[in-house]
C-alpha cells in the first residue's frame, strides 16, 4: 500500500463491509441523538432557568452508564454483541418516541425529562460496551485504532451536523420535532444492524462464571496489565473535569454570552468540528508512531484551552477555542481507547471495555453535577475554569508519575 493510501482515514470502510455498514447507520442515528441533547439541554434550562437542574438533567443520562456498565460488559462477554446493540438501540428509539410525544402534546415536564434521560442512560450502558467490543470483530486488531478513530469521526460529524439541524429545527417547526426525528434516525441504524453478517457467537470460549466473580476477574486483570491502570485513571479524571464545558454550554450561551439557541447549536458544533478533525487524524494515522507523545501533549493543551474558555467574552472566539478544545479532546479520549483495547484479551474485551465506559461516560455525572453545583454559587465560568486548572495539575503530575503513558 503506497504512503498516500495508508493515510486515508477512510480506508477501513473501503476494506471491510461490515463496518462500513455499521458506521453509516451510526452517523445517521448519531445526527439525531445530537439533535436530542442539544434540545434536552436547552428545555432543561427553559423548564427549570436553574443551572444546578441543567446539571441534574445531564448527569441523569450518563449516571446509569456509571452503575450498568460492568454487568452491561459482562452481557456482551457472554451474549451475541451485535444482538445486544439490535435490542437496545429498539428501545432507544421508544425512549425519543416518547420525549416527542410528551413535547407534541405539552406535558413534557424538568421531571419527565430527568426520568426519560435516565431510560436513555441505562440503554446506552448495555450497548456502547456490546458496541465498542463487536469494532475487533468488524475490522480486526490491525485495523482497530483507526476503526476507533474513524468511529470517533462519525460521532463528532455528528456534534457539528445534530446541533445546526437542531437550531433550525426548534426555529422552524418547534423543539419537539428534534426528538422525532431523532426516533426516525434510530431507523437507520436498526436496518444497517439488520444488514450484517455477523461473526458467529463462540459460546465454548466463555468461562461460565458468575456475574460477581467475572466482574471481579475483569478488574483484576486491569489492575494487574500495564498500562491499563493508569489510563483508565486519565479516561477517569478527564471524564469528571472535562464535562463541565459542555454541561454549562446552555448557561455559558445564554447568560455570558447573550445568545440564543441558534448561537448555542453554533457553539455546540465549533466542538464538533474540532473533533471531528481531530478524530480523522486519528484515523489516517492511528495516532502515528509516538501515540504517546501525542497522548501527552493533548492531555496537557485541553486543560490549558478550558481555561482561556473560562476568561473570554467574545462568542467569536469562544467559538474559536471550542474547536481546538474539540480537537485534544477527542484526540486524548480515541488514544486512550484505542491503546486500552490493543492491549486487552478477547475473552475480557467486554468486560474491559465496561469498565472504560464506567470511568469515562460514567464519571460525567459526577463532573455534571459538581459543576452545577459551583455555576449555581459562584458562576459557570468559575465551574469550568477551576476543573480545567484541576486537570492540568492532574495531567502534569501522571504523566510524570506513569512515564509508559508517553513512551510510545
Amino acid at each position: 500500500m503506497s504512503a498516500l493510501g495508508s493515510l486515508n482515514p477512510f480506508r477501513v470502510l473501503l476494506k471491510y463491509r461490515n463496518f462500513r455498514i455499521f458506521w453509516t447507520g451510526q452517523a445517521i442515528s448519531l445526527v439525531g441523538s445530537w439533535m436530542q441533547q442539544v434540545a434536552v439541554g436547552w428545555l432543561a434550562l427553559e423548564l427549570s432557568n436553574d443551572p444546578f437542574l441543567v446539571g441534574v438533567v445531564a448527569a441523569a443520562g450518563t449516571l446509569p452508564i456509571l452503575v450498568f456498565s460492568l454487568p452491561g460488559g459482562m452481557l456482551a462477554d457472554r451474549m451475541n454483541k451485535l444482538r445486544v446493540i439490535r435490542v437496545a438501540q429498539s428501545l432507544m428509539l421508544l425512549e425519543a418516541t416518547a420525549l416527542w410525544w410528551l413535547a407534541w402534546t405539552g406535558h413534557l415536564t424538568i421531571g419527565w425529562l430527568i426520568a426519560l434521560t435516565s431510560i436513555g442512560g441505562l440503554l446506552a450502558a448495555f450497548e456502547i460496551p456490546a458496541r465498542q467490543a463487536l469494532f475487533v470483530e468488524l475490522v480486526g486488531r490491525e485495523d482497530l485504532p483507526q476503526a476507533i478513530g474513524l468511529n470517533s469521526t462519525a460521532f463528532n460529524l455528528a456534534r457539528v451536523i445534530g446541533p445546526t439541524m437542531a437550531a433550525v429545527v426548534i426555529a422552524r417547526a418547534g423543539i419537539e420535532w428534534t426528538f422525532g426525528l431523532n426516533a426516525l434516525s434510530f431507523l437507520a441504524v436498526l436496518i444497517g444492524l439488520l444488514m450484517l453478517h455477523a461473526a458467529p457467537h463462540n459460546r465454548a470460549a466463555l468461562n461460565p462464571q458468575g456475574v460477581i466473580e467475572g466482574m471481579a476477574e475483569a478488574v483484576r486483570y486491569v489492575r494487574d496489565t500495564p498500562p491499563l491502570p493508569a489510563l483508565m485513571l486519565v479516561a477517569c479524571v478527564f471524564s469528571i473535569l472535562g464535562v463541565p464545558v459542555i454541561t454549562l454550554l446552555p448557561v455559558v450561551s445564554r447568560d455570558l454570552l447573550g445568545l440564543g439557541p441558534e448561537g448555542y447549536g453554533a457553539l455546540m458544533a465549533a466542538i464538533g468540528v474540532g473533533a471531528m478533525l481531530g478524530a480523522l487524524a486519528i484515523a489516517a494515522t492511528g495516532g502515528g508512531a509516538r501515540k504517546g507523545r501525542t497522548l501527552r501533549i493533548a492531555s496537557h493543551a485541553f486543560p490549558l484551552l478550558l481555561l482561556a474558555f473560562s476568561l473570554v467574552r467574545a462568542p467569536l472566539l469562544n467559538g474559536v477555542l471550542l474547536f481546538a478544545i474539540g480537537v485534544t479532546m477527542i484526540v486524548n479520549n480515541a488514544l486512550v481507547n484505542a491503546r486500552l483495547q490493543e492491549v486487552v484479551s478477547d475473552s475480557l474485551r467486554g468486560r474491559v471495555i465496561s469498565l472504560y465506559v464506567m470511568v469515562y461516560i460514567g464519571g460525567s455525572p459526577i463532573g455534571s453535577f459538581a459543576a452545577g453545583v459551583v455555576a449555581k454559587w459562584f458562576g459557570a465560568a468559575w465551574a469550568i475554569g477551576g476543573t480545567a486548572a484541576l486537570m492540568l495539575l492532574f495531567a502534569l503530575w501522571v504523566f510524570r508519575r506513569e512515564p509508559a503513558l508517553s513512551a510510545h
